[in-house]
């Protein structure tokens, strides 16, 4: 359990926090999906192009390095910073949740440059562009004895409707094994290391949660230095973080060396649910200050100068973006009677920016 958690509305007052512990759900039993194994039991492939600045190969990746202009960590960064993106009503599908939207005249912020997005536009039953995502393969519980087996391909995630739908399922799982014997579940986990990524900047992403216990999707971040400082010291971004059985709160955390994991929290307001429709998931991270959204609104925001003695920020390099849906483990443990499968995440786009150059 998270040993202190900062619970807010989607109406609470714009406030900056300081770092807070994190116990056993934030930190150590989540360091095994974040450790970067492979399904071999080792690190992820060293990242190419591990200098600061934005690195990628794929469409849209900018070659420019960041200025390193800072973004206001008060206040100031609120709502007003830049327009809304997130669930518009007058969009909404068929299915009660939204239409997909797309990079084209909305994606624009006001003081930022789009350096990299995915909108996931390809044909239906496409899988998704491997100029853009890996995929990580395997079921060897991930360091937090999770249940499911990645697999690539489109069984577990593949782009339709202008989305891509990354599917928990236990259907044709028989035939792999995992690490507690024949499989009982099957997902998918992307990354887009080695392909891009970014030092600084405004990540974000517009999803729609699956919904169960023992459900754990995520749209997160890790250290391009993974595959030589490995696992916490490479550092970690949780930006979208729910639990299928607390379908109202996302979690907001940092990971760092010495278990230090602090975690702030965003509690939809009238009991809605993640599930229900999409909302806009992002971090601003700038030198010294990382804070996070839901929908424009910001909930937390951590800074260097409140790491504790002994442990060190992790911060200043660039990332790459992970997403996936876990199945069980330590936290937020496993299904049981009341969870239905197959249950769907849907990422109607991922984007990233950059804070522009002012004059000085």
């Amino acid at each position: 359990m998270i040993s202190r958690v900062l619970r807010f509305s989607a109406t609470a007052p714009l406030l900056v926090f300081p770092l807070v512990s994190a116990g056993c759900s934030s930190g150590a039993a989540e360091s095994g999906r974040d450790s970067g194994a492979n399904p071999d039991g080792g690190v992820l492939g060293a990242p190419e192009g591990a200098s600061g600045g934005v690195t990628g190969t794929g469409d849209g990746a900018a070659a420019a390095s960041p200025d390193g202009s800072a973004l206001a960590a008060d206040a100031s960064l609120g709502d007003a910073s830049h327009p809304a993106t997130g669930v518009d009503a007058s969009s909404a599908d068929a299915n009660g949740g939204s239409a997909p939207t797309d990079a084209s005249g909305e994606s624009a912020i006001a003081g930022w440059t789009l350096t990299w997005s995915d909108e996931f536009n390809g044909a239906d039953g496409s899988a998704v562009d491997p100029t853009k995502w890996k995929h990580d393969v395997g079921g060897t519980g991930w360091g937090n004895n999770e249940l499911e087996y990645y697999t690539d391909g489109t069984q577990n995630a593949v782009v339709e409707g202008g989305y891509l739908v990354v599917t928990a399922t236990t259907e044709g799982a028989s035939q792999y094994q995992c690490s507690y014997g024949t499989c009982s579940y099957t997902s998918a986990r992307l990354l887009t290391q080695g392909l891009f990524s970014q030092q600084y900047g405004r990540f974000e992403a517009r999803v729609q949660m699956p919904t169960g216990q023992g459900l754990w999707p995520a749209v997160w971040m890790l250290g391009d230095d993974i595959s030589t400082v490995s696992w916490p010291a490479c550092g970690e971004i949780d930006f979208m973080e729910t639990i299928g059985s607390d379908i109202t709160t996302n979690h907001g955390s940092l990971h760092m060396p010495t278990n230090y994991g602090p975690t702030g929290t965003y509690t939809l307001p009238n009991n809605a649910s993640f599930a229900d429709a999409f909302h806009t998931f992002a971090v601003e991270w700038e030198p010294g200050t990382v804070s996070f959204y839901v929908d424009d609104e910001v909930y937390e925001t951590q800074a260097q100068s409140s790491v504790p003695a002994g442990d060190t920020w992790e911060f200043d390099t660039p990332f790459f973006l992970l997403i996936n849906v876990a199945v069980g483990g330590s936290w937020p443990g496993s299904p049981d009677s009341t969870t239905t499968f197959p249950q769907t995440m849907k990422v109607d786009w991922v984007r990233v920016y950059q804070k522009n150059m002012t004059e000085p």
